[in-house]
């Protein structure tokens, strides 16, 4: 049985054989244009004729190039990925993936640069290549080799190499079951003790820290908190660590739309030893107090593989559920801050209705709500235990806190009245009666 005839000016034909529909309009109005001369036209002509069909032709061979190239990365990366999660894949498909991931490497690179990487794991002679002549395969292998611990700047690079590929693998360390991971740490609360700004680290997704490359529904899922944080006095002391697809990172450091971490890109970067010494680096020999999580998904995944290099502190929490739960989270968190020379009363703040309105208790202070005045504003006032105003008291500065105060937002009523409760709880009456000192 006999094909039917095929028709190249007819884009119909063209779709029939798999072309895209834009594809198959230009190539039947280039046929059309330019269809073949009868057999009996002069050679030459023919010869033209074809000439300038394959100019015209030339955009839609280079697309269709383009396209199988793409198809070629994606299946070649896919098949990679695959070999991992089914346990087969070994060290030279992870550092495909990480080339892939910390790189920006097409495949062609990503091989090269596991090739170096294998080579200066396994202690073996770099690839011999001529000075002065640098291609993109070459800078990958040895961006590959150096990445391995590689140096060919060094004579003894290769016995150094070689003796350590040969020394018996290290025993893994011993899980210290006693040290709980950050997806285990409780949600932050009034309870801790507020900390000095300086003694403060915040470690921060990439989402929530607001480094999208365009929007998505993960966008409109996560939590923005960096605005939050921006807005609060003090936080210039704080150290914030961001998490993306490149590790661990100064929030100074990284660039506009970054990569978000995603799933596969985590499962690489939890058994890259590179990671935790990013870690520990950012963190260096600074002492904490207080450390929030502020990741969530694969972001947290990545910090409990590589939780070892976190420090331990006396208070240690995340923010979870909802968005609205992690941003409220976030601005309790926010609020045991302290600025140099500060003090704030601590400790956990009953909250209680009362017939006129809120109330609030810390220590031997209670706010409460007084209602609201005639020329605008709501007004609050912080009395003893004998129900009195509760008068005299001065900041560590020797500045006298009024017992009442009045707020021009109902919203910010329980915000405003926690504050006023945290500075009485931090202030003093010793100076009270002394003028001189209070000046002082």
């Amino acid at each position: 049985m006999m094909s039917e005839p095929f028709d190249p000016a007819s884009a119909r034909a063209w779709l029939d054989h798999g072309r895209p529909p834009e594809q198959a309009a230009i190539l039947a109005d280039v046929w059309c244009r330019l269809p073949d001369l009868a057999p009996d036209a002069a050679a030459e002509a023919r010869l033209a004729r074809m000439r300038e069909r394959a100019v015209a032709l030339r955009p839609v061979m280079e697309a269709m190039s383009r396209i199988a190239e793409e198809e070629r990365q994606d299946r070649n990366f896919a098949f990679t990925q695959r070999r991992i999660a089914n346990g087969v894949g070994d060290d030279r498909d992870r550092a495909i993936l990480r080339a892939r991931t910390l790189r920006g490497y097409d495949w062609d690179r990503a091989v090269r640069y596991a090739s170096g990487w294998y080579a200066a794991t396994a202690g073996w002679e770099p690839d011999v290549r001529r000075p002065g002549v640098s291609t993109p395969a070459t800078l990958a292998y040895d961006q590959g080799f150096a990445d391995g611990g590689g140096n060919r700047d060094d004579i003894f690079d290769t016995a150094r190499r070689a003796f350590e590929a040969s020394s018996p693998p290290a025993e893994p360390p011993a899980i210290a079951t006693g040290r709980p991971l950050p997806s285990a740490w409780p949600k932050p609360s009034d309870e801790p003790l507020p900390a000095r700004w300086s003694r403060r680290l915040l470690i921060l997704g990439a989402p929530e820290a607001g480094l999208f490359q365009e929007s998505t529904a993960a966008h409109a899922e996560a939590a923005l908190l960096l605005p939050t944080l921006l807005a609060c006095p003090g936080h210039e002391d704080l150290a914030v660590i961001v998490i993306s697809a490149t590790g661990f990172q100064k929030l100074g450091d990284v660039r506009p739309g970054a990569a978000v971490l995603a799933p596969p890109d985590g499962n690489d970067l939890a058994d890259d030893p590179r990671c935790e010494a990013q870690l520990r680096a950012l963190i260096g020999d600074r002492d904490f107090d207080d450390v929030l999580v502020a990741a969530q998904g694969p972001c947290l995944a990545l910090l409990d593989a590589h939780a070892a290099a976190l420090p331990l502190c006396r208070t240690m929490e995340r923010t979870r559920n909802t968005v609205l739960q992690q941003r409220a989270h976030f601005r309790i968190w926010l609020g045991r801050g302290l600025a140099a020379g500060e003090s704030l009363g601590a400790g956990h703040i009953r909250w209680g209705k009362a017939v006129k309105g809120l109330t609030g208790k810390l220590g031997e202070f209670t706010a409460r709500y007084a209602g609201k005045l005639p020329a605008g504003g709501h007004r609050i006032v912080v009395e003893t235990p004998g129900g009195q105003p509760a008068e005299g008291y001065v900041t560590v500065q020797g500045e006298p806190l009024s017992p009442e105060t009045v707020i021009g937002n109902r919203s910010h009523l329980r915000q405003a009245m926690a504050a006023r409760l945290r500075a009485f709880g931090g202030a003093t009456r010793l100076t009270a009666d002394r003028p001189d000192l209070a000046a002082a």
